[in-house]
């Protein structure tokens, strides 16, 4: 590997835009990075002093990479959810007999929750006052609904409107990840319980 030249004086060259905008990058991930990690931890709206302290940036720095503080958590958010999509995708969606797919279903949905979890809170208080993360929570919602209708369409298709409805409306309000926070967090099942309590929920639901 080359060495960096150094000049007849002695020093060494000032740093070139790529490199100035290669440590910019590494600091704004850094910043997002303490952001998640704070979500983690409970705190769904962290300031800019709070996530400069975390890093070992100032707070002035914090906000030469986003310009507010809705700014800087909605990048949080943007980049856990780049992060996790992969985990939004149910492969083979709708294939397969009833309790393959509801065990498909309860375990990607799982695996998604435990991922996106504190971000996915974090994403709610924010869009209280957020217009754009509230469109964001509801794009999201209706993706996950949306995966009900398809991997449970020979079961809700068989049905009459009135009861499709009422079913649909139940399997997607299971699945959505408030009630997962509902099934973990307060009231305190383990992963496994969950799993369990959500498959057989699922099959008295569609089964015959």
């Amino acid at each position: 590997m080359s060495e960096v030249p150094v000049g007849v004086d002695g020093t060494r060259p000032p740093p070139s835009a790529d490199g100035r905008a290669a440590r910019r990058d590494r600091n704004r991930d850094a910043v997002l990075d303490a952001v998640i990690e704070l979500f983690a931890e409970g705190n769904l709206d962290p300031d800019p002093d709070e996530v400069a302290l975390r890093v070992g940036l100032s707070a002035r720095s914090v906000y030469r990479y986003f310009d507010d503080r809705d700014a800087l958590v909605r990048a949080a958010i943007d980049r856990n959810l780049e992060r996790v999509f992969p985990l939004y995708l149910i492969h083979g969606i709708g294939e397969g007999g009833l309790d393959d797919r509801i065990d498909q279903f309860a375990a990607a949905r799982l695996r998604l929750y435990e991922a996106i979890a504190a971000t996915a809170r974090a994403a709610r208080v924010r869009a209280a006052v957020d217009e754009l993360m509230a469109e964001q929570v509801e794009v999201t919602r209706r993706a996950l609904r949306e995966q009900v209708e398809k991997q449970f369409a020979p079961e809700l298709d068989a049905l009459e409107p009135r009861p499709r409805r009422a079913v649909s409306t139940a399997v997607d309000t299971l699945g959505q990840l408030e009630s997962l926070d509902y099934y973990r967090v307060h009231q305190q099942f383990s992963l496994r319980e969950t799993r369990t309590l959500l498959t057989d929920a699922l099959h008295a639901l569609l089964g015959p």
